[in-house]
């Protein structure tokens, strides 16, 4: 039975399974022209139609030559280029995503936006007129009431300013890809917008509070600028790459973990304020997880303090200091204790115009920093805002470095005290009286 299934498969098999063949009708005819050479024949200068007679055969004449049958050289290689950095400096156009005309529900959409921001305008510009009358003082009208109206008129003008542009595809545009204009109301409510509901903000808060940096440090905080930090990337572990590899600028992420390498040098600083009047501010970095073996706690040290640091909507970053009073000292957690949080805080000073002369505090009087009684001291009000951000770190070889070419101490080594045996004793005794 075997050997007739078998036998059925070399024979009728073979005639169904031939695929490639296609059927010609009769007016067609069959074609005469060998296999061999109607795969030779190129679809593009031949039509499929007159394929099949046998009248187009290729002629010596149009076969390939040596010449053209030569190697064709290599394509270079398309490499996708990186999109190009989006600023202010270096500004690109808002495309609308939709050709005008191909989507009319989406033309109209935009020309009810166009009209409701031509409306907005005019009456922005009427309002003007009304103000630039109350201002010059017309004779018989009571002072309280015009000055009255002239606020109200104020208000009511900063609303329309936003109001007028929020809407434009544009002006969206620009401000979600780094090309707020920071002179105008509508990019510097975009982008508080942004940073305060897209969840910028958010984390910020959870991790200051979730780590006890409040109220470890300050009682209260409420920020009112995004403060935003960089780093240079964590280096590769090859020793050779090392001194032969650039590390980049990255940005970091409250709480996370960055190694003492990384940290050698200060921070980057990126701000994004949205008031338009100069103010000054003092930068405060502390490390509040010091040990303190005599107290069988933990102190505070201050990393860095910089005072007048001013700050506008218009302010460029990063950020350019004058030097300190106070250096910057890198991070250097010390060996045996548990992870350090380094928090840095912009403070607004209590005269936003004015400049503060805070004594220099010396390196012995860095370790037990209080901020709170710095504050206390200096009128600094924490609840009016401010920024802040944090991360942590942990002891690791590096961090012997820089007690040695930075602080010119001796590293410490911390570690839990060893736990006493209760029976020690006892198994000192022999176990027979004698």
């Amino acid at each position: 039975m075997l050997g007739i299934q078998r036998a059925c498969r070399r024979h009728v098999f073979p005639i169904l399974s031939r695929r490639n063949a296609t059927l010609q009708t009769s007016a067609e005819g069959s074609s005469q022209i060998p296999p061999s050479l109607l795969s030779t024949t190129s679809s593009a200068t031949v039509p499929p139609e007159n394929a099949r007679s046998s009248t187009d055969l290729p002629t010596k004449s149009d076969e390939p030559s040596e010449s053209s049958s030569a190697p064709k050289p290599r394509s270079k290689a398309i490499v996708p280029r990186r999109r190009p950095n989006i600023s202010l400096e270096n500004p690109r156009k808002w495309n609308p995503p939709v050709k005008k005309g191909l989507l009319p529900a989406y033309d109209e959409a935009m020309k009810l936006i166009e009209h409701d921001s031509k409306t907005l305008k005019k009456e922005a510009t009427e309002l003007r007129k009304r103000l630039e009358a109350l201002s010059g003082g017309a004779s018989g009208e009571n002072v309280q009431d015009r000055e009255a109206e002239v606020e109200s008129i104020r208000k009511k003008l900063s609303i329309l300013d936003i109001q007028a542009y929020i809407n434009l595809p544009s002006v969206r545009w620009k401000a979600a890809n780094g090309m707020a204009d920071m002179t105008k109301p509508v990019y510097r409510q975009l982008v508080e917008q942004k940073w305060r509901t897209r969840g910028d903000l958010d984390l910020l808060m959870e991790r200051i509070h979730q780590m006890n940096v409040i109220p470890d440090l300050l009682p209260t905080f409420h920020p009112s600028l995004d403060l935003r930090i960089t780093f240079p990337e964590p280096p590769p572990q090859s020793t050779y790459l090392r001194t032969r590899v650039k590390r980049r600028h990255t940005a970091v992420e409250p709480g996370s973990y960055l190694l003492p390498e990384q940290t050698r040098r200060a921070p980057r600083l990126y701000t994004s304020v949205f008031h338009t009047e100069t103010r000054l501010y003092t930068l405060a970095m502390i490390d509040p997880d010091v040990p303190d073996p005599e107290n069988s706690s933990f102190t505070t040290y201050l990393h860095w303090l910089a005072p007048n640091i001013p700050l506008s909507a218009t302010s460029k970053s990063p950020l350019v200091l004058a030097p300190p009073l106070t250096y910057y000292v890198p991070p250097h957690p010390q060996k045996g204790s548990p992870y350090h949080r380094y928090c840095l805080f912009l403070l607004p000073q209590p005269d936003a115009a004015q400049s503060m002369k805070i004594p220099v505090i010396k390196d012995d009087a860095r370790r037990g920093f209080n901020l709170r009684k710095f504050c206390e001291n200096h009128g600094y009000d924490v609840s009016a805002g401010g920024g802040a951000h944090m991360w942590r770190e942990v002891w690791n070889d590096t961090v012997s470095d820089i007690y040695t070419d930075t602080l010119k101490l001796p590293e410490p080594v911390f570690a839990y005290p060893p736990v006493q045996d209760r029976y020690g004793e006892v198994k000192k005794q022999s176990k027979y009286s004698k």
